[in-house]
Order: C-alpha cells, then sequence, then structure tokens
C-alpha cells in the first residue's frame, strides 16, 4: 500500500487470540455442581469459598440461573438449590439412554475377561428376548443370536427379568407355563418362586443346564433411571468351562458391569450397599 508521498507502508496485522472458555460460562457451570446429595442448599457466602470466587460475582451467576430455571431460591434463608430445568434436562437425558448402546463396552469387556459368550436381554411377551449378543471366539459356544427368544424360567436372564416384577406379572409367567426342557428345568411354580427368592437375595441367578444340556449361565439386572429392571445381562458357555466355581468367580465382575450399565441410565441406588450372597 502506498502512501501519499510513494512510500511503501506495509499493513499492520492484529495477532489471533488463542480461543479460550468463557469464564463465565465456565463458572456457572462449576456453580451448578457445587450441589449434591450432602449440599442440596448452599447459600452464596459457602458457594464463593468453594469456588473461590468473589460473592458479588457468584451473586450475579445465582442471579442468572435463577432467571433461567436453572436455580431455586428459598424465600426463607436465601440459600439456593438446582431448579426444576435442571430436573427436566436430567429426565430428558435419561430419556435418550439406549440400554443397547450403554451396555455394549461393558459386554466387550467381560467377554474379553472371560472368553465366554456375553449377552443382553430383555423382557418381551412372557419370554427372554436377546437384543445384544458378544460370541465367544471359542468353538464350543452359546449359540443364540440377536432376535433370539428363550423361556423365562430356564435360562439366567429369564430368571433375573422374572425375579424383580411385581406379584401379578410372576403369577403370569407362571400361568404361561414351565415346561421342561432338560432333567434340571424348574417345572413347579414352589420351586421357581424359591428359585425367584435366591435371585433376589444374591443378585444374580444361575442357570446349570435347564434349557440346553451341556450349558449353564449366570445373569445380573440392569436397571433404568425409575429402578425398575428393564434388561439382563449374562455370561454364558459350556458347562465342561463353566464349572460352579468358575461360574461364580465371575459373580462379582457381572454384578459390577451390571451396576455400571445401571448407572449410565440413570439409576441410583440406596445409600447402603448391595448385600451379595454366594
Amino acid at each position: 500500500m502506498k502512501t501519499p508521498n510513494g512510500s511503501s507502508m506495509r499493513r499492520k496485522t492484529q495477532p489471533v487470540k488463542a480461543r479460550t472458555p468463557l469464564s463465565s460460562v465456565a463458572n456457572a457451570l462449576r456453580l451448578l455442581k457445587a450441589f449434591s446429595d450432602a449440599q442440596y442448599e448452599i447459600g452464596i457466602s459457602d458457594l464463593a469459598k468453594q469456588l473461590g470466587l468473589a460473592k458479588s460475582t457468584v451473586h450475579r451467576l445465582a442471579a442468572t440461573l435463577v432467571s433461567e430455571g436453572m436455580l431455586e431460591q428459598n424465600a426463607q434463608d436465601g440459600k439456593y438449590r438446582l431448579g426444576l430445568t435442571m430436573f427436566e434436562l436430567g429426565a430428558l437425558v435419561r430419556r435418550k439412554m439406549d440400554v443397547t448402546a450403554e451396555a455394549k463396552p461393558y459386554l466387550k469387556s467381560l467377554a474379553e475377561k472371560t472368553g465366554e459368550t456375553l449377552h443382553l436381554a430383555v423382557l418381551d411377551h412372557q419370554a427372554v428376548l436377546y437384543i445384544n449378543i458378544i460370541e465367544s471366539q471359542r468353538a464350543i459356544r452359546m449359540g443364540y443370536k440377536i432376535g433370539t427368544r428363550a423361556p423365562l424360567h430356564c435360562t439366567a436372564v429369564g430368571k433375573v427379568l422374572t425375579a424383580y416384577q411385581s406379584e401379578d406379572a410372576i403369577d403370569a409367567a407362571i400361568a404361561h407355563g414351565l415346561p421342561d426342557c432338560t432333567a434340571n428345568t424348574i417345572t413347579d411354580a414352589a420351586d421357581f418362586r424359591r428359585e425367584l427368592d435366591a435371585v433376589r437375595a444374591r443378585g444374580y441367578a444361575i442357570e446349570n443346564e435347564e434349557i440346553e444340556v451341556g450349558l449353564r449361565s449366570i445373569a445380573a439386572a440392569v436397571r433404568s433411571y425409575s429402578g425398575q429392571v428393564v434388561a439382563a445381562i449374562g455370561i454364558a458357555g459350556p458347562a465342561h468351562r463353566m464349572t460352579r466355581k468358575v461360574l461364580l468367580s465371575y459373580a462379582g465382575d457381572l454384578l459390577e458391569a451390571a451396576d455400571a450399565v445401571s448407572l449410565r441410565l440413570g439409576y441410583q441406588p440406596a445409600p447402603q450397599a448391595r448385600q451379595r450372597a454366594s
């Protein structure tokens, strides 16, 4: 570019500023995350102390969040709590959680650890419906495919899915029939009810060559945000590999995986630890 006197002049360029997070947004998110079961309501002074911000800054942030429904203010003591908009957003996230997608990495991890077939099943019209299966790479393995149906009373996943239903639903499952598939199948209603009691007591179900000779499995429940059992994760394999000792050795990892998927679906377990009998 030329100046009026003919000399050249270079255009000055402004340095490009690095993108940084908006501090006000980051602080607003930090403020929301400060709330917990232990701290259901928090005052401005405590919030400022926790966040390391000035009271005036926290007050402005809180006022903005209140106007958007993210926070509510207790009229009696002035403390703040999470608002209904947060509940609505959380409910939306929970509704969009897909049990198949959430369970997939845990099924894969268990399959790699055990070397056996992992499956995810749901209850559908008085039957088990397998909605995801990761097959064992071994020559002898469980042969079910996605979309296969199986009876409730003689599969580990079926027992789990039945055990946590209402009494009316359990009555309906029994009324549907308990046909024998092998000599080990539970066909007596009273015996089946006792089996369901045992499932609830220990937190997992075992199937001992009850649907097919030479096949054993173990399964645990997956719960939704409401606490309802919506699926079951199972490990299945040939009886010569899945001895009772081996089967029970998988229980801990299986329960942890089922619990992890439940948490991903929004389930909040009771404060006390679940008793897991062997």
